[in-house]
């Protein structure tokens, strides 16, 4: 077990494999820190986790709701609004994106498959931007990173907004944008969760994290409740659903960070806070020491009621989108939710067993899922 460690940085790269870039590796430090912690704890000393995150005032989620509302009285009241290309290329372009999506995220497609078909090439357009945005500091080249890159996607992104895409990818999603008029700011702000990635390599506390989470995947949920559109008969707030959907996003992420300690550890990152690591006696050295210990499994328990309560939070929002919506929004969080059972079915051991579930174990869950997106209940949100 660890008393006292110093945080010593490991850069973080990525890349992307588009034409314009033209690239310089970046190096970057991250600022070392010392944590002491007991070298060890007994059982009754283990701490709760804290769970909520930072206030959305922070993040402007109202002011995308309000910019949202008004964007679609003014689609609704453009009739007229047809696409620039060709149907036979945004086939293509859709395809395409169909493809990638089938590929690279399987329980995320299955869900997509529950939806009407408009909806269905609207989140594939989202996931394979968000996929490219991730694969600039994740992707097989990753040495070519800099912060010009970023920038230039950032350029790129606004291109695609004011109906200028690059490539053929990028106008699946300028159609997507002109169909359901999204808000550009949640698309800006995964950007900045890259530019963190390559500059934050450990995690203080859980508000440091949930501010990357928001980041890297609750901005995909306010990028997708356009698309997934608000019930007509829903009494809660569209600032209510929002959130709802951030949370989801959280959630999501949470599990994500869950599942690939391991992987993540092979590669020199701890996202888990390190306050919290402290808190249990625990630090880099174990994470990388790939042991599961008594401590670590009390760790593993805490985190995984923090990313459940997240999901239940989401789950208050599922069943406020449109009837269409419902059934595969409460699949995919329910599917997706399976993944912490299976960290528990693997005794808390996430550093050497893949937590995943099986496909019976997704098809067994569509049921459950069909139930619960029948009632339309009003909820009071947090």
């Amino acid at each position: 077990m660890c008393s006292t460690f110093s945080l010593s940085a490991k850069p973080c790269a990525g890349a992307h494999n588009g034409k314009f870039l033209h690239s310089k590796s970046l190096v970057t430090r991250a600022r070392a820190g010392v944590f002491t912690v007991p070298k060890r704890l007994s059982r009754q000393a283990f701490p709760q986790l804290l769970k909520q995150g930072i206030p959305h005032t922070d993040l402007e989620v109202h002011e995308i709701v309000e910019r949202q509302s008004q964007a679609n009285v003014l689609g609704k009241q453009d009739t007229c609004r047809k696409s620039e290309f060709h149907p036979m290329f945004l086939e293509g372009a859709y395809g395409r994106c169909r493809n990638i999506c089938a590929e690279y995220a399987k329980t995320f497609y299955l869900g997509t498959l529950l939806m009407t078909e408009e909806r269905q090439k609207a989140i594939w357009a989202i996931y394979v931007w968000c996929r490219r945005t991730d694969e600039l500091v994740d992707g097989p080249n990753a040495v070519h990173m800099s912060t010009a890159v970023l920038d230039r996607w950032e350029e790129r992104l606004q291109d695609i907004f004011d109906g200028f895409p690059y490539d053929m990818l990028d106008a699946a999603l300028t159609d997507t944008i002109s169909k359901f008029s999204l808000d550009i700011k949640p698309f800006r702000d995964m950007i900045e969760g890259m530019r963190m990635d390559t500059r934050k390599f450990r995690y203080d506390n859980f508000q440091e994290l949930y501010m990357y989470c928001y980041y890297v995947a609750g901005t995909v949920g306010l990028m997708s409740v356009p698309v997934m559109g608000i019930a007509a008969e829903s009494s809660v707030s569209a600032l209510s659903i929002y959130n709802a959907a951030l949370y989801l996003g959280i959630g999501n992420q949470l599990t994500n960070i869950l599942r690939d300690v391991g992987e993540d550890a092979l590669r020199g990152r701890v996202y888990l806070p390190q306050d919290e690591l402290a808190q249990f006696g625990l630090c880099d050295k174990d994470v990388f020491a790939r042991k599961v210990t008594d401590e670590w499994r009390e760790l593993m328990k805490e985190q995984i009621t923090r990313a459940r309560f997240y999901f239940n939070l989401a789950e208050e929002g599922a069943s406020q989108l449109e009837k269409a919506s419902r059934w595969p929004v409460w699949s995919s969080l329910l599917i997706y939710r399976k993944i912490l059972d299976a960290i528990e079915d693997n005794d808390y051991d996430n550093f050497t067993k893949r937590a995943f579930v099986g496909r019976t174990k997704k098809l067994f869950t569509l049921p459950l899922a069909y139930s619960k997106a029948q009632p339309m209940s009003s909820m009071i949100f947090q």
